[in-house]
C-alpha cells in the first residue's frame, strides 16, 4: 500500500546513520540508504517540518545470548555522517537501547511541537528502525516508513520488517513517494 498522506506536523526520524553501525556489513549499498535519508532530510528542512537525528551510544544493560561489547566504543562511533548535513534546528537523540523512543524524551518533543505523524529512515531495518515505529505506533503517531531509505545486516530480517510488520504499524513508500506528498501537501 502506498503512503497516502502526510499530516500538516509530521516529523521525520533517522535512525543511526552513524560512523560505528555504518561500518557492519548491510544487505542493501549504504551510500543509497544514506543518500535517500538525505534527501528527505533536507525536504523537511525545506518544509520547516522536524527532523530527528538519532545516534545509538551504548546498550541497554540486560542479559542477551548475542551480545556486543559496546564499553570501548571508538570515539567517533555515534558520528553522523556528514552527507545527513546535521543542522542546529534538527533534534538530536542519543539512545541506549533498541528503540528512539525509550529514556530519550522523544515523545514528549514531539507532542511539544504538535506532531501527529512520524516517517523513519535508517539502520538496522528489523533493530532500530523497527522498534522506533513499534513505539511510536504505540504511542499513538501515524507511522510512516521509507523503505528504499533504510537497510539491515540480515537480509531475512529487513525482509521480514518490510512485508510482515511496518504494514501492521502504518505505510510504507518510497522516498519518492513521501517527497511527493511532502512537496505537494506543501504547495
Amino acid at each position: 500500500m502506498p503512503v497516502t498522506t502526510l499530516d500538516p506536523k509530521t516529523a521525520l526520524i533517522v535512525i543511526d546513520l552513524q560512523k560505528g553501525i555504518l561500518s557492519y556489513p548491510t544487505v542493501h549499498p549504504v551510500g543509497e540508504v544514506v543518500k535517500r535519508a538525505a534527501a528527505l532530510a533536507e525536504g523537511f528542512r525545506r518544509n520547516h517540518l522536524p527532523v530527528v537525528l538519532v545516534t545509538a551510544t551504548g546498550g541497554a544493560p540486560g542479559r542477551t545470548e548475542h551480545t556486543r561489547n559496546l564499553s570501548n566504543l571508538p570515539a567517533d562511533f555515534a558520528d553522523l555522517l556528514p552527507e545527513i548535513d546535521q543542522r542546529p534546528q534538527d533534534h538530536t537523540v542519543k539512545k541506549k537501547t533498541w528503540g528512539a523512543f525509550t529514556n530519550t524524551g522523544l515523545d514528549e518533543h514531539l507532542r511539544k511541537l504538535g506532531v501527529t505523524q512520524v516517517v523513519i529512515v535508517g539502520v538496522a531495518t528489523s533493530i532500530g528502525v523497527e522498534s522506533t515505529a513499534r513505539h511510536a505506533y504505540e504511542n499513538g503517531f501515524h507511522v510512516t516508513l521509507a523503505v528504499d531509505a533504510m537497510t539491515d545486516m540480515n537480509p531475512d530480517a529487513h525482509t521480514n520488517s518490510i512485508s510482515r510488520i511496518f504494514p501492521r504499524l502504518g505505510e510504507t513508500g518510497t522516498t519518492r513517494e513521501i517527497m511527493d506528498l511532502l512537496d505537494t501537501s506543501r504547495a
